[in-house]
């Protein structure tokens, strides 16, 4: 395998791009649990341009039916990030107050990890998000309802 260097630019311009738009590429989930986590994927993916085709367990979107529960649902696009060893990226966990632009934050009710964003700015160290369902660009972090926020510093992507 070889290391990849996530381009987190790449990733923060398809944020921009996308925020309050859906790209016809991907199927828009708002309406069937919500779109958040398929937007952090693909500025993901817009950031690595790798994906990890494992069934069942790994990171991919090949269209609506052919598509790993990773991509599109927050708790497994988080267990992906922090376990993968494998192809595609992969992150460490760290504060919300630690993330860098391009890094996810992971929003919890105490009990599941619910939502997924992207950090596209900063305000004061206070991260700025982008996310779909609720679409939004450049909303502060602090101003979202949650138990507990963690940050997935993404690390790079293997090929």
């Amino acid at each position: 395998m070889r290391l990849i260097e996530y381009n987190r630019e790449a990733a923060c311009e398809y944020a921009y791009k996308w925020a309050y738009g859906r790209n016809p590429e991907y199927y828009d989930f708002e309406n069937i649990g919500g779109d958040c986590t398929n937007f952090a994927s693909q500025c993901l993916f817009a950031g690595t341009g790798v994906m990890n085709y494992t069934r069942d367990t790994g990171w991919y979107y090949l269209n609506v039916n052919d598509r790993a529960a990773a991509w599109t649902e927050a708790n497994y696009f988080r267990r992906f990030m922090l376990s993968n060893e494998s192809v595609g990226p992969f992150a460490e966990e760290c504060p919300a107050e630690e993330a860098e632009l391009g890094d996810f934050v992971s929003l919890s009710d105490g009990d599941t990890y619910y939502h997924t964003l992207i950090v596209v700015g900063f305000s004061h160290k206070v991260p700025l998000v982008a996310g779909h369902t609720y679409d939004t660009y450049m909303r502060r972090l602090d101003s979202y309802y949650f138990v507990k926020a963690s940050a997935l510093h993404i690390l790079g992507a293997n090929k």
